[in-house]
């Protein structure tokens, strides 16, 4: 069942990536002599949510483009059209914060606030849409998936109005709906999953009659008490929200996240399938005959989520869940060894092989999961079939990181490692049914390296529903879907790779002016693409397009129209220009739709940008995205303001480089200063705006970047800094990619840390911050500290605390207060734009 789990992957693969009234903070009214003019924003103490001009507005308010959701034949597809914002209404639910999870009590589901709909199908054909009758209701699709044997499609429908956790299927055939079972767990999972015979499902329910729920906070029975051990060793715990924080918090985790397995019939007859308990994940064999449970145990963390509790792993059988072998028994993992390569001890990423009936392969690190000490051989991967009764085989031996396997057959599939601090990754050729056989290298690179990347495999789904290799007809060849990456930008491609000469065919090319990228091939040949395409004033739609006959021209599948006609017509430019070092930059230039610089003259700009870290120059100068994409005008990013009448610069790159044993961070603020340096001159170079009126913003370690840029420097004239972290001694076991912990690198947080100089601050700053963030490091009480020091040293800064709100904003209300502050403080600091005349 679909989950996110965190100890199933090496650090080195997950960087830390949120009816109340508004409560604004006081406007720091006092400009000290020589800084920027205090904007005249809101008086002091307002409270209430604002809308921008209509303008903007419109923005928000601009209709999504459906999901498209392929059959396994891949001859029909699902979408599934989302509404627009929920209401602040929604999002204030109840909602309990346990364990690094976000639970909707109503529910017994993982607290959302986006669901489906509208779902109906089309057919890939001809494009003839069917609508589905007997849908629930109002519609309000969590999740779906279809049957292997694409006889019917199942869909989880959450409604918080009515507490309403149910399974539904379509069936296909007759294109109409019915309800299967009441009363899911999606609390850790979809809370449903296909057998592979199609002809029922797995299912988590919430258990018969648990009885009232325990009552949150009341009268303290004792304290709560953590412990450590002076000879433990140094272990890095990231900074986590939503952790338990007692006994009381415990029962609760109990009562929400526990489910009980079950298997339903076609016809709603449930089986239950084992105990009722708290799982990770169950999945089901290929063969149907087994199920791979892992269930957390006692005792809890106050430090650490529900991924990293002691957990049992065990397969049961599929019939009855009684016990058939235990896999591993695991213990809590309350921080790993320094570094972003650390991984736990024991049994890792365990999961079914997908081309055997019931095998199941894992990882095990061999050096202790610590980085740090000297090995050969970090990983080993591990397989043992059923029925469990012989001693695991190894599959294979490495020297970084497992990073998974795609399946296809007995004498092919590809093995993925990586290593964080080198950024190498390297792909095998493995014979899982001959694991004496030597693996065979098939690419090795940086992954950072975008130009000289293959491609990922194509896969497609067997008739056990499991995600296989695409393989051509005569067994010898593979297919890879590629970004394409190059000097004028990403140009996606679809490859055949012969896996015996490891000479690749290009079968697909994406061709300016347009930008093209695959789904999935349409059969076993590979002699029809599925793709999405779009061009700057057109937005993306599918499309069938054959591979065959190069004069044929793609039919389209889907008609989307342009959400935001209004804005037809923006100007865009991928543009490239020097760091001081010679380190090549990239950004995406939007200007209004009609501008004229020699009629309108400079605009105000607004830049919004995000850091990144690379070991090689190389690697940071090459170029990203693409001139053909849509020019997608959404409320998050910077390019609402072109509806206003600003240019935007995008995404300016803005690389932290590190070569060879350096740091990227050891020199974090002279790159980062070189960087909006260069982008700056650029664009003013361009004429497109001068040095008066530039802003300066981001969202997250965005807004890091924009507290640090106007604490070092006086580019630009204001920042706007949304959800961000200032003070690092509050994330003192790492951020973002920074392995070191604080008191390794000590110097280097401290000079990081744009708290630390927020004397230094002379332009207007805005802080806009969810009070319910619950980010890895980016705790509200960042905001507000930074936003403290600001105020209390002379400077002019606004904080705007948006209730309910996460490290990304969800509510209508949340997001239209975001864009009418950001639009008085630009229009109050670097003067309004321009719209078209």
């Amino acid at each position: 069942m679909t989950r996110i789990d965190r100890r199933r992957r090496a650090r080195w693969g997950r960087l830390i990536v949120g009816m109340a009234l508004l409560a604004v903070a006081p406007l720091a009214l006092a400009a000290p002599a020589g800084t920027a003019k205090a904007p005249q924003a809101a008086a002091q103490g307002v409270s209430g949510y604002e809308l921008p001009s209509a303008a903007l507005q419109a923005v928000v308010d601009a209709p999504r483009a459906p999901a498209l959701h392929l059959s396994p034949r891949r001859d029909l597809a699902a979408l599934l059209q989302t509404p627009s914002l929920p209401s602040i209404a929604e999002v204030a639910q109840p909602e309990l914060k346990l364990a690094g999870l976000r639970i909707n009590p109503a529910t017994h589901s993982a607290s959302r606030f986006s669901f489906g709909n509208k779902l109906w199908l089309t057919s890939v054909a001809d494009a003839k849409e069917r609508q589905i009758s007997g849908l629930p209701q109002p519609l309000s699709v969590a999740s779906l998936a279809w049957s292997p044997d694409q006889q019917y499609l199942a869909f989880n429908q959450v409604h918080a109005a009515t507490g309403a956790n149910e399974l539904w299927i379509v069936d296909i055939a007759s294109a109409s709906a019915r309800r299967l079972v009441a009363d899911l767990n999606s609390v850790l999972g979809d809370g449903y999953a296909w057998l592979p015979d199609s002809r029922g499902l797995l299912v988590m329910q919430q258990p018969g009659n648990p009885g009232p729920a325990p009552a949150a906070g009341g009268i303290p029975t004792g304290p709560a008490i953590q412990q450590t051990e002076a000879d433990a060793g140094v272990r890095a715990i990231r900074t986590y929200q939503d952790l338990l924080r007692n006994e009381a918090d415990a029962r609760l985790f109990d009562y929400y996240a526990s489910a009980q397995p079950a298997r339903v019939s076609l016809n709603g007859v449930t089986t239950p399938l084992s105990t009722r308990g708290i799982y990770l994940d169950v999945d089901v064999s290929p063969d149907g005959r087994y199920l791979l449970s892992e269930r957390v145990q006692r005792p809890y963390s106050y430090l650490v989520p529900a991924d990293d509790f002691p957990r049992r792993i065990e397969v049961l059988s599929a019939a009855d869940g009684a016990l058939v072998h235990t896999v591993a028994n695991l213990p809590l993992v309350e921080g790993l060894p320094t570094g972003n390569d650390a991984v736990p001890t024991g049994v890792r990423n365990v999961s079914w092989r997908a081309d055997a009936p019931a095998t199941l392969v894992w990882a095990e690190a061999q050096d202790g999961g610590d980085p740090n000490r000297e090995a050969k051989v970090r990983d080993a991967v591990l397989t043992q079939a059923a029925p469990f009764d012989r001693p695991p085989l190894t599959l294979a031996q490495l020297g970084s990181r497992y990073a998974g396997i795609q399946w296809g057959r007995g004498d092919l599939a590809l093995l993925n490692e990586g290593w964080w601090k080198s950024r190498e990754v390297k792909q095998w050729r493995i014979a899982p049914d001959q694991p004496e056989q030597a693996p065979e290298l098939l690419s090795a690179r940086s992954s950072q390296d975008r130009y000289n990347d293959p491609g990922r495999p194509a896969l497609v789904r067997d008739v056990n529903g499991r995600s296989r290799l695409q393989i051509s007809a005569d067994g010898r060849s593979i297919f890879l879907y590629g970004q394409g990456a190059s000097p004028e930008g990403d140009r996606p491609f679809v490859d055949r790779l012969d896996l015996a000469s490891k000479q690749s065919t290009r079968l697909f090319h994406s061709q300016a002016p347009t930008y093209a990228a695959p789904i999935a091939l349409l059969d076993q040949e590979g002699t029809a693409l599925l793709l999405t395409r779009e061009s700057p004033d057109e937005p993306a739609n599918v499309y069938v397009q054959s591979l065959t006959d190069a004069g044929t021209a793609p039919r389209a599948l889907t008609h989307f129209a342009h959400p935001l006609p209004q804005l037809r017509g923006v100007g865009k430019e991928q543009i490239r220009y020097k760091r001081n070092d010679g380190v090549d930059l990239t950004a995406t230039l939007m200007l209004p739709p009609g501008y004229n610089a020699k009629k309108q003259g400079p605009l105000p700009l607004l830049m919004w940008a995000y850091p990144g870290e690379f070991k090689t120059a190389a690697a940071a100068s090459q170029v990203t995205d693409s001139p053909y994409r849509f020019n997608a005008i959404s409320y998050w990013g910077p390019q609402a303001f072109l509806a206003k009448g600003y240019a935007v610069l995008v995404s300016p790159s803005m690389p932290i480089i590190g070569e060879g044993d350096k740091e990227p961070n050891d020199t974090y603020l002279p790159q980062l200063i070189a960087n909006a340096e260069a982008a700056v001159d650029e664009v003013v170079r361009r004429g497109v705006t001068d040095r008066d009126h530039i802003a300066i913003g981001g969202h997250s370690y965005g807004a890091f970047m924009t507290a640090n840029l106007l604490a070092h420097t006086r580019l630009f004239k204001a920042g706007i800094a949304r959800s961000g972290a200032y003070n690092r001694t509050l994330t003192p076991f790492g951020f973002q990619a920074e392995e070191r912990n604080y008191w390794q690198a000590q110097d280097v947080y401290q000079k990081m840390a744009p708290f630390n100089y927020a004397d230094k601050i002379k332009d207007p700053i805005l802080f806009i911050h969810g009070v319910d963030d619950n980010n890895s490091g980016t705790f509200p009480i960042q905001s507000e500290r930074m936003f403290a020091a600001v105020k209390g040293l002379g400077g002019t800064a606004r904080l705007v605390m948006l209730p309910n709100e996460s490290h990304a904003y969800r509510a209508r209300e949340s997001i239209m207060t975001m864009l009418a502050e950001s639009e008085r403080w630009l229009e109050q600091t670097i003067g309004p734009g321009k719209p078209a005349r």
